[in-house]
């Protein structure tokens, strides 16, 4: 059985798809593409798929991950080519490889997200976000099938920065690309529990200082993967499967190489 790790985006209008839509769009892509998939037992059958935390509805993506189980094997790029011919304008593959590491979930440890805030200046967005990182805690509440909740929306932002939105510098990530210049924030987010999403950080930032844009903001996400402590940054997620693939056989690190021998043994 081969396993393949995709790498697929949510653009324009299909950031408002939600996570079923997606699913029921990838298995009829699946169809078409006429790939071999495997199924799991039991009495209703589905394609082995496995889908690694999506990004919330009404937010777009460069960077959502999955991995698909196969009864034979594929040539990866093909594969993809051919998934990303069956799906809509927007939901785009853009990466394959095939998985050669286990725990690509536990890679998966922060994400870096684009916030578009139109009629937001970039002077009132800084002092927002001065504000914000200053802080020890922020708690912001949200709505959970048992009430609202109560937690700190603060520890969980590693980095989180101001900028003026340039007009002319819209890249495929802008959902809503106008000539009028705005503040953008960037930010990076641990994964934890509970998650912190975007549209908390906004909660916190109109808590301490009162930052309330006009219209809702464009939400994208630009990466996700391990974050990495010294260097504040997001790696990327199936670079081990490509390294591993690009490795000589005999290339086995000694806990490797040891459970080898004790396998032949």
């Amino acid at each position: 059985m081969q396993r393949i790790r995709l790498r697929y985006t949510k653009r324009g209008r299909l950031r408002f798809t939600s996570h079923r839509d997606f699913q029921r769009a990838f298995e009829r892509a699946l169809r078409r593409a006429e790939v071999p998939m495997a199924y799991s037992a039991g009495f209703t059958p589905h394609p082995k798929v496995s889908y690694a935390n999506a990004a919330p509805t009404g937010t777009g993506s460069e960077a959502e991950y999955l991995e698909i189980a196969l009864t034979e094997a594929r040539d990866p790029d093909k594969l993809r080519e051919l998934l990303d011919e069956s799906l809509p304008d927007g939901l785009d593959i853009i990466d394959a490889v095939e998985a050669r590491t286990s725990g690509l979930a536990d890679r998966l440890t922060a994400s870096v997200w684009e916030l578009r805030l139109d009629g937001v200046t970039p002077e009132d967005a800084q002092r927002a976000v001065d504000a914000f990182t200053s802080a020890d805690t922020v708690e912001v509440q949200r709505r959970a099938k048992n009430g609202m909740r109560t937690f700190d929306s603060r520890a969980a932002v590693a980095s989180l920065e101001a900028r003026a939105a340039q007009p002319e510098a819209h890249g495929p990530q802008a959902d809503r690309p106008s000539d009028q210049a705005c503040a953008i924030l960037r930010l990076v987010v641990r994964h934890v529990t509970p998650a912190v999403r975007p549209d908390d950080v906004l909660s916190g930032l109109r808590a301490v200082a009162d930052l309330a844009p006009p219209v809702p903001a464009a939400v994208t996400r630009l990466a996700q993967g391990l974050f990495d402590e010294e260097t504040g940054t997001v790696t990327d997620p199936l670079a081990p499967d490509r390294e591993a693939a690009e490795a000589p056989p005999e290339a086995f690190s000694g806990d490797a190489a040891a459970a080898a021998a004790k396998a032949s043994a």
